[in-house]
Formats: C-alpha cells, structure tokens, sequence
C-alpha cells in the first residue's frame, strides 16, 4: 500500500487523500448516527460476495428512508480503491459509509425539511488477522442491550463498542449477545453451535444482522451435507455445546474455544468448524 497512514479515499464522489477529507460537524452521522456502513474483504484482490453486501446496503438505505445514493456504485468504487493503493493483489478490507448528509441548524432529530446530499465515505485497509484458526479464540457474554433494528447494518453501534470492550478487558477476542436468555450473535460477527453434530445458528430477525457470512456458512453446511438449522441457542444450553464459533467478514469461520473462562469441548477447535473453514477458503481464495 502507497501510503497506509493517508490512503486514497472516495469521498462524496471523488478520490482523495484521507488527510484531505473534511466533514461538517452537522453532518447527521456525526451527530445521530445516521447512517449505515458495510466491509468487503478482498482475497488477492477479488472481493468476496460484493453484491451480496451492496445489497444489503441498499436495504439499509431503504429502511433508513436515505435517497440519492445507488449502493451498486460502490462496486466500482472497491475496485478503484484497491487499485490506487496498490493493493488488486493483497488480501485487504474496505470500509463503506453512507450517512444522510450535512442537515442546516438547528439540530433536530427529524428529518431535514430539504432533502440533503448523502455524504459517501470509502477507505481500504490492507487486511490483518484477527485471530488464528488453528488455536481458536476466547469469547464472553454480554447482555444485547442494542435497539431492535439489528438487522441494519447502522453506524450507531456504542452498545456494541461497550460489549466488545468488556471483552478485551477480560482477554476475549468477541462477545456474544443474550437478549431474553438467547446467544444472539457477536458484537462483529455472527455465532453458531454445533450440538449432536447439528449446526445451529440464531433464525434472522430484527434483533440479528443478516451476515453475508452466516448465509455463506449455512450454503456450505447443506453442500457439505451437514445438517443446520436456524433455531435459538439458549445461554443455559452454551456449556454442553459439542463446538462453538464465530463466522464474519474478518474472523471467517473462526472455533470458540472459551466461553466466560469455561472450556468449550476439549479446549480445541472441532471437526465441523474445521470442515467448514476448510470449504471457505476453497470458495474464498484465488
């Protein structure tokens, strides 16, 4: 990469240098969080499931009610950001953001009576591993204290922040949701159970994001002719799990290993998880 310290960005239609990007301190994303976002990872320069996450951007788009944008365009904005830091043949993420734009004063929570122009921010990164497959990761629980729109991908995300801090602290890579007595997901990934051999995951709803990964993890469980289903994974039922893990845009299919300082199975990742992963570098890589 040119320079990673101040990469070539898109902003608001043109390619620029981060130093030079200038937002409004009424920008509505600055001041609501009013706005949604998606990351795309790259494998030696191809992006992996791209239409899939632009889709969901638009949905996002939709249920935030923020027009003027066309979530498709930033398909070319990936592939030119790549290209100008030197990265079409590095595995990299990059980061896109829409938020509603820079409202007039005075700040009011309801819309702007004028429609504002979108502001649209990408950034590339070149990609670092979060974790190491082969050890697997340790996680905690948390309480989901998040809004019931869980299912838009929103830029407002303090009540993940805060669970996710909890798990550094405590030596953790993630933390897992429970809302009403159910392992939800993790604060930046999704979260699967393996019990008797059958893979589970959290059915979509409002209180879950419909991960790109997780429907990718599901694909190669049926492909693979492992059984999974989209069913509850109750806190209470977590201990007795034959395999935990994580599946996402960074961690991929990533085994838990530790859940609240108790060890998951023998302490070591599972024969499902490593199938799994196994097939998702067959799909992913060059």
């Amino acid at each position: 990469m040119k320079d990673p310290s101040n990469p070539t960005v898109y902003f608001n239609g043109d390619y620029v240098t981060k130093e030079s990007v200038s937002i409004s301190p009424d920008d509505r994303g600055f001041l609501f969080g009013d706005g949604v976002y998606e990351v795309v990872r790259s494998y030696g320069g191809r992006i992996f499931g791209l239409d899939a996450h632009l889709q969901r951007m638009h949905n996002g788009l939709c249920a935030l009610q923020i027009r003027g944008i066309d979530a498709a365009a930033f398909g070319e904005v990936c592939e030119q950001l790549l290209a100008r830091n030197d990265l079409s043949q590095e595995d990299a993420l990059v980061y896109m953001q829409v938020t509603r734009g820079v409202a007039p004063p005075p700040r009011r929570h309801a819309f702007p009576n004028v429609p504002t122009r979108p502001t649209s921010y990408a950034v590339p990164f070149p990609f670092q591993s979060k974790g190491d497959v082969t050890k697997g990761v340790k996680v905690i629980t948390a309480p989901d204290i998040r809004w019931a729109r869980c299912d838009i991908k929103s830029v407002n995300l303090l009540a993940n922040c805060l669970a996710n801090q909890r798990a550094q602290e405590a030596g953790a890579t993630e933390a897992i949701l429970v809302r009403d007595g159910v392992a939800l997901e993790a604060t930046a990934s999704c979260f699967f159970g393996v019990f008797r051999g059958v893979v589970r995951t959290a059915p979509k709803s409002n209180y879950i994001l419909p991960s790109i990964t997780r429907q990718v993890t599901l694909d190669l469980c049926r492909e693979a002719g492992i059984t999974a289903v989209e069913a509850p994974i109750f806190l209470d039922e977590v201990a007795s799990a034959d395999e935990l893990f994580l599946a996402g845009t960074t961690l991929e299919i990533m085994p838990i290993v530790e859940v609240d300082g108790r060890m998951v199975g023998d302490g070591r990742p599972g024969p499902v998880q490593q199938r799994l992963y196994d097939l998702f570098v067959q799909r992913t890589r060059p």
